[in-house]
């Protein structure tokens, strides 16, 4: 999932109290520029869909800087908020155009019923996403993974799990991602009491 975020650049010697109230909500841009960073501020009813629709180090946001020369994609690498009231104090971005490669989670889909609940069988889905070193360009959604060939007692382990060119697996890849385990037998019928 793409989305676009605009947001301008942050006042200077402009308080972040002073900015919530006004209902705007402080954050940095940071990996386009070496090791500087770009301090902006965005809506806060844009940071509340933002909350409701992306996920942390996994959702590609294109930035709209007003007044910047930065104009790109990035990931949102971190949100501050306040321990009581879940208010969302500050937000780090990473632009990701620049990089060689980057690490996001990406989450796992599994594809179709496994023959193995058809004859009593119970799924296991024991990991959800999976951490993934990909190229910029080359980020995915999501990962399918097929699981209507699983039997009893079959699973599909994090290194089995299928990546395109260019991806690497960050992840432990010897735990099982999913499986099917031998549901309970049932058992004798109980005889009634005389």
């Amino acid at each position: 999932m793409k989305m676009n975020l605009d947001c301008t650049i942050r006042p200077e010697n402009s308080k972040t109290r002073a900015l919530r109230r006004d209902g705007q909500i402080p954050g940095t841009v940071y990996g386009h520029l070496g090791n500087q960073s770009t301090s902006i501020v965005v809506a806060k009813k844009d940071v509340d869909y933002l909350m409701r629709h992306a996920k942390v180090n996994n959702t590609l946001i294109k930035l709209n800087i007003a007044d910047s020369e930065f104009d790109g994609v990035t990931v949102l690498r971190e949100v501050q908020t306040h321990p009581f009231r879940r208010q969302v104090f500050h937000l780090s971005f990473f632009a990701i155009e620049s990089q060689k490669a980057v690490d996001l989670d990406v989450p796992l889909n599994f594809i179709g019923t496994p023959k193995g609940i058809k004859v009593g069988g119970v799924l296991d889905i024991l990991i959800k996403e999976v951490k993934v070193s990909c190229p910029p360009n080359n980020v995915p959604e999501k990962i399918d993974i097929h699981i209507s060939h699983l039997d009893v007692g079959k699973g599909i382990r994090v290194g089995d799990i299928p990546l395109e060119d260019g991806q690497v697996m960050i992840t432990d890849t010897a735990p099982l991602a999913v499986n099917v385990r031998a549901g309970r037998t049932p058992t004798a019928a109980a005889t009634p009491a005389e």
